[in-house]
């Protein structure tokens, strides 16, 4: 019985739970949104620093500059490649349903968003005031000066090296007890959320786009639980599976937040107390990866642009979904940097097709319920490379 009451089970329960409340007492799961918010507002008021620290003690704690090339090509090489075979499977899958979204209404709702441009790319990337940055949580920027800073602090004499990189060792691991004890409250939190969810948009709306949500959900799951493993086992030397259920904590959180930033504390602690991760590797590749690695993201994408050319009777050719494959690979790995980057990426692939914009509207109202599944697959790609890059850099 001990056994069973740790919080990554008592997470499932809060997450079945919360599931069955939004159903029957969706009066009572709305009025305890403000549970749901607060855990979230927690979790979002350890990110920003923890991300700061742990990127900095990581690189800072390396023996040389070339440790930190090493693990940072390392990293891109396996996001970028694991979130082009995302798309891929999404791709494959999408080609394999033929969609009949026959009585699935075209929406007159345009979508606005500002036009994507190098212009709007660098000044989103680069900070012109990090204090600014930090208080508006903008995680590239911060990842971005963390490097910065701890690469200036490697170029010190030993001696004051020595005292900053001891202070901010010291700030980490007080971040991680704080977000020890947030995480202690993970099942009454998802529960909420959850809860919250199922209330507000009900089970009724799934089943009118039932043919798309399916497609999702298969892609998502053959790249959760086929692709991401065999690249650990084939690369990373260990079970997956095992793995899966040693940082599952960090996977119910995405899950229920769909947020990767989020569930960053999570993934930080299950990682290295569990998962047997290297701390600098995971201070360094999870942060990271939780700003740029969004395959579940990418594929979803992918599903949603076959499907609304199908809605709107459009086919697509073979180049087209080429130029898919390559819009929504570039567009996940880079949205870090961009403003509503969900929203973004989905206009440049659209775009990129010609596919009507007002087609995201169609789609947008199992988008919270599809967001659970591909940031939980997000985060999911991030602690399998994590896994791999530690193997790698220590072996």
């Amino acid at each position: 019985m001990k056994g069973f009451i740790s919080v990554e089970n008592l997470t499932v329960v809060g997450i079945v739970l919360g599931i069955v409340a939004g159903i029957y007492l969706p009066e009572l799961m709305l009025s305890l949104k403000v549970v749901g918010d607060t855990f979230l507002s927690l979790l979002k008021m350890i990110v920003i620093p923890l991300i700061f620290v742990s990127i900095f003690v990581s690189i800072a704690s390396l023996s040389s500059l070339d440790d930190l090339k090493d693990m940072g090509i390392k990293a891109l090489i396996y996001y970028f490649s694991t979130t082009a075979l995302a798309v891929l499977t999404g791709l494959v899958v999408t080609n394999l349903i033929h969609f009949s979204p026959e009585g699935i209404k075209h929406s007159e709702e345009t979508v606005k968003v500002n036009d994507f441009t190098l212009e709007s790319f660098m000044d989103n990337l680069i900070p012109s005031n990090i204090f600014e940055s930090f208080a508006e949580g903008k995680a590239i920027h911060v990842i971005l000066f963390a490097i910065l800073f701890a690469v200036a602090v490697v170029g010190l004499s030993n001696a004051k090296r020595e005292t900053v990189v001891r202070f901010f060792d010291g700030s980490n691991d007080a971040f991680m007890k704080i977000a020890k004890w947030i995480i202690a409250l993970t099942p009454v939190g998802v529960f909420s959320l959850i809860g919250y969810v199922v209330a507000d948009k009900g089970i009724g709306v799934i089943f009118s786009l039932w043919q798309y949500v399916v497609a999702v959900i298969g892609a998502i799951l053959i790249h959760a639980f086929i692709n991401l493993p065999v690249i650990a086992y084939i690369f990373g030397k260990f079970n997956p599976f095992s793995y899966m259920k040693k940082v599952r904590e960090a996977l119910l959180v995405a899950f229920s937040t769909c947020s990767s930033s989020a569930t960053l504390p999570v993934s930080l602690e299950v990682s290295t107390e569990k998962g047997k991760v290297d701390k600098k590797v995971a201070g360094f590749v999870l942060p990271l990866g939780a700003t740029v690695n969004m395959d579940g993201t990418a594929l979803y994408e992918a599903v949603a642009a076959i499907f609304i050319a199908s809605v709107f009777g459009v086919e697509l050719t073979l180049f087209q979904q080429v130029i898919i494959f390559i819009t929504a690979t570039l567009a996940a790995v880079g949205a870090a940097s961009i403003p509503s980057a969900g929203l973004v990426t989905m206009t440049l692939v659209f775009s990129a097709v010609g596919l009507p914009l007002e087609g995201i509207a169609i789609i947008i109202a199992v988008d919270r319920f599809l967001d659970m599944f591909r940031t939980a697959t997000n985060v999911w790609g991030d602690l399998i490379g994590a896994k791999i890059i530690s193997r790698f850099i220590n072996g």
